[in-house]
């Protein structure tokens, strides 16, 4: 069998934390899907019934369910060890972030993970600069950026930009959320792009990476071109979808700015990354031709990412003949900023 160079043949163990966050759900499978070895950590606190229900359904593909506290810094270095682990993927949500500099202690005192991924899953937190109250997740992840480039364990940082859905600037999971069939909201004048990818994409090219050595001390950047669009384009694309036109409201810089005054939480933080990527442009105004940043499609030029109208065809097949509630849904988890909004 001949085997890339550039790439390793072997497919390591797998932590996860933070498997049933949006995200981590989306990795989860990937990791079971590909065959590999996939142990799960799951907090004491974190099995209601809608997390149970998602933690059978790791168990039934051949997930190793491990329970404890990421924080708890010799129950993580037992685990690791005892389970010969290889790789750790963290995708903790807001609040837990800084459960990763334990994390990364740990990792470093056992020394035999061969990488680790951070919980990014977003945009590129040493170049964005959103306001408050995003800016304060991206100063935790930025801390954990440091730690782990100052420990010396090998890393991969996924910068996966915004998840494929429609963006609502005042909710955190907007692939749970229908895209609008009584107005659209649009963000300034509409025309500031951002590239989308489709969770399962997200999930797909984040375990190519995991054992690829050209991604070590990297950060892999999904920047697919047929997915880089704006909210004009994506409300024509919906509208072509569901056969009407439907009106458009504005809604302005300042709009976007007051809601993140307001610091309600979790939804002034996404109208702050809202604001940053539809008002700012934080996903294109900067390249990524440096020695440490590598696009994903450069890496697998096989693969292809799934497009938006296909995504949107998904969303068409969801609505089916039963009617569908347009007020938008929010949830109490800051943990995806990659939105269109993450991430």
């Amino acid at each position: 069998m001949t085997v890339t160079p550039s790439v390793s043949s072997a497919k390591g163990r797998v932590l996860i934390v933070g498997a049933t966050g949006l995200i981590g759900q989306f990795v989860t499978e990937s990791s079971l899907d590909a065959g590999r070895s996939t142990y799960v950590l799951v907090r004491p606190s974190a099995c209601g019934p809608s997390k149970a229900k998602i933690i059978k359904a790791f168990q039934d593909k051949g997930a190793i369910i491990l329970h404890g506290q990421v924080n708890d810094k010799e129950f993580m270095e037992k685990i690791m060890r005892e389970h010969e682990i290889d790789i750790v993927i963290s995708a903790v949500g807001g609040e837990n972030i800084l459960d990763q500099l334990t994390l990364i202690e740990a990792i470093k005192t056992i020394g035999t993970i061969k990488r680790f991924l951070p919980s990014e899953f977003g945009h590129d937190v040493d170049r964005a600069d959103p306001v408050e109250p995003g800016l304060s997740m991206y100063e935790a992840k930025r801390r954990v950026r440091r730690l782990v480039e100052e420990s010396g364990v090998p890393y991969t940082y996924i910068c996966c930009n915004s998840i494929a859905s429609w963006p609502y600037h005042d909710n955190t999971h907007p692939s749970e959320v229908l895209p609008p069939l009584d107005q659209f909201q649009i963000y300034g004048d509409g025309s500031v792009k951002a590239y989308f990818v489709a969770g399962t994409d997200i999930g797909k090219f984040t375990m190519k990476t995991v054992d690829d050595i050209r991604t070590v001390n990297k950060s892999v950047h999904f920047r697919p071109t047929s997915n880089l669009c704006n909210i004009n384009e994506l409300a024509s694309l919906w509208e072509k979808k569901i056969g009407r036109t439907l009106p458009r409201v504005i809604i302005t810089e300042n709009d976007l700015l007051a809601a993140a005054a307001e610091n309600c939480i979790p939804q002034s933080i996404v109208a702050s990354f809202t604001h940053d990527i539809f008002i700012k442009g934080c996903q294109i105004n900067f390249t990524i031709d440096g020695p440490q940043d590598i696009e994903v499609s450069t890496l697998y030029p096989d693969e292809t990412f799934q497009t938006l109208d296909d995504c949107f065809n998904d969303f068409l097949a969801k609505l089916g003949d039963k009617p569908v509630n347009t007020n938008k849904i929010t949830t109490t988890n800051p943990v995806v900023e990659s939105m269109a909004i993450t991430a």
